[in-house]
């Protein structure tokens, strides 16, 4: 070892082709547990021998949740449209083909791509899919609704309101209270003054000398108006990522020591709950740039 790692082994590319004919089926889902296999079909073309007629090529494979779909895969007619190129349809095994229409033959050609299974990425991958099933669990769980949430913060700022005019009522009673105090003070210490002879003080009621008060200032305070809210503005909602900012965003994460998945399937689900694509043409194109992609050591 001398703290080396073993890298890898590259993905390997083997040549793909099948004759379909009336009646029968054919299907490919590779056996050996110790790679990934992926199939990835390039052209269609009927055969020499092939009758004049219409040879509809069907398709059996596996949608997102494991369940078997059927598909039109070309439709061909030796007179008016002899082949197709299919530009790179990747599917992952088990699949099957059969001619829905038409005796054949039916000429189908591609690449078989062969990449070793790394058992600790699939340990991560299963832990990745664990995470995203929690995340979607707890995107399902309600949410309090924006008329609750406002009609509890109106009910805290009445009840805050309520409070601060109690307090005010409270500090303007202990203001009265001191200013009455204040003015006894004042007139049990007030000493009597000897009046010059030329004038005469006007005399006391009840043995107290007159003295003007002036009214203690109340602070009048109006009652906090409840402003109408503005209502808020509806958020837009946020435009789908395009192809190559998903591809920067991997990139980023790839620098981050994270393993972008290599199976397929697995790979359109990360694409689908990590970065809400739902174009199935950007799912293709960036399974085939996925292909071009070193995972970090």
């Amino acid at each position: 070892m001398n703290g080396l790692e073993e890298e890898p082994m590259a993905p390997q590319t083997f040549l793909y082709g099948c004759a379909l004919e009336s009646g029968k089926d054919y299907v490919f889902n590779p056996t050996d547990e110790d790679f990934e296999h992926q199939l990835d079909l390039r052209m269609a073309c009927v055969d020499p021998s092939t009758k004049d007629e219409l040879q509809v090529v069907e398709v059996e494979g596996q949608d997102v949740e494991g369940q078997k779909i059927k598909a039109v895969l070309v439709s061909l007619k030796p007179s008016v449209q002899p082949s197709v190129c299919l530009g790179g349809f990747t599917m992952s095994p088990p699949v099957a083909f059969r001619l829905k229409a038409g005796s054949g033959p039916v000429h189908l050609s591609g690449q078989h791509l062969v990449m070793a299974v790394d058992l600790e990425e699939e340990e991560d991958d299963e832990d990745e899919e664990e995470e995203e099933e929690e995340e979607i669990k707890t995107l399902k769980r309600p949410a309090t609704s924006p008329a609750n949430k406002s009609k509890k913060k109106m009910k805290m700022q009445v009840d805050d309101e309520e409070e601060e005019e109690e307090d005010d009522d409270d500090d303007e009673e202990d203001d009265d209270d001191d200013d009455e105090d204040e003015d006894e003070e004042d007139e049990e210490d007030q000493t009597p003054v000897k009046a010059k002879p030329e004038t005469k003080p006007k005399a006391a009621q009840n043995g107290k000398s007159p003295k003007p008060t002036t009214p203690s200032k109340k602070e009048v305070k109006t009652p906090k108006g409840k402003g109408e809210k503005s209502p808020k503005t509806a958020t837009t909602p946020k435009s789908p990522l395009t192809l190559e900012q998903v591809k920067a965003k991997m990139l980023e994460t790839v620098k981050k020591g994270v393993t972008l998945p290599k199976v397929q399937v697995k790979f359109d689900n990360f694409v689908k709950n990590s970065y809400k694509v739902t174009d199935e043409a950007i799912y293709a194109d960036l399974w085939k740039w996925r292909q071009t992609v070193k995972d970090p050591k």
